[in-house]
């Protein structure tokens, strides 16, 4: 069902964003409706059809665990559609974040955990921060790429609104919380994601050193990949 929906969230953002034309002048990898790869009524379809397969496992979900969680995924096929779709899409003043956050961290982490148990847990609460603190990064680091690009089509980003100086800083500040929140687990275990912590400072130091543009693109993916190595070593540590 989550993968479902971040399929159905990276093509509803490239349809939108391409009608838009606000993808014209991208520096990141290529997307399908403003290269014309694919037509725009295609991705539209192809964001739909994943929507509706993650809606289907959610039903079924729901009907293993809680009913209330049918409402939870109806809020967040809301939030990934209206992210850059509609009249007004919320990711064009800045709370992309915040929507990242609350959806791929807390009710990512607390909703999978509820779902198996039927109960939330300060564990389980304690655990979706620095899991939502790195995802937030992701959505940061590609915003500071397309900064420039953005500010151009009026596309005001938290990173066009910080500035590149605060966007940076806001960078850092997000994967640091991921390891000081980590141990609000009040478990000893969780500190082997400092394990991970080399692969945090080198991507840093390149942030901070002002890599910009495409170079920034390999610190994306490192980024995803410490998000990866985090959340396994995390997962790990509260296991035992």
């Amino acid at each position: 069902m989550s993968l479902s929906l971040q399929v159905a969230v990276n093509y509803s953002n490239d349809y939108s964003d391409g009608i838009r034309g606000t993808d014209d002048n991208r520096i990141g990898p290529v997307r399908l409706t403003a290269s014309g790869l694919a037509p725009a009524e295609s991705v539209k379809r192809a964001a739909i059809l994943a929507f509706a397969f993650a809606s289907i496992v959610g039903i079924f979900v729901a009907s293993l665990s809680s009913w209330w969680v049918i409402l939870i995924g109806i809020f967040s096929i809301a939030a990934a559609w209206f992210y850059t779709g509609g009249a007004n899409p919320y990711g064009y003043k800045g709370l992309g974040e915040v929507s990242v956050f609350i959806f791929f961290g807390v009710i990512a982490t607390v909703g999978s955990y509820y779902v198996q148990t039927l109960q939330i847990t300060w564990v389980a609460i304690a655990a979706s921060i620095p899991m939502g603190a790195l995802a937030c990064s992701l959505l940061a680091i590609n915003n500071i790429r397309d900064r420039a690009q953005d500010l151009q089509v009026s596309k005001r980003t938290l990173a066009v609104r910080l500035g590149d100086r605060n966007s940076r800083r806001f960078f850092i500040l997000l994967l640091v919380s991921a390891y000081l929140f980590a141990g609000l687990t009040f478990k000893p275990w969780a500190l082997i994601t400092l394990i991970t912590v080399p692969v945090a400072l080198g991507i840093s130091r390149e942030v901070l050193k002002g890599a910009s543009g495409r170079d920034l693109i390999p610190l994306l993916a490192k980024t995803g990949q410490l998000q990866l190595l985090f959340a396994l070593t995390f997962a790990f540590g509260l296991a035992l």
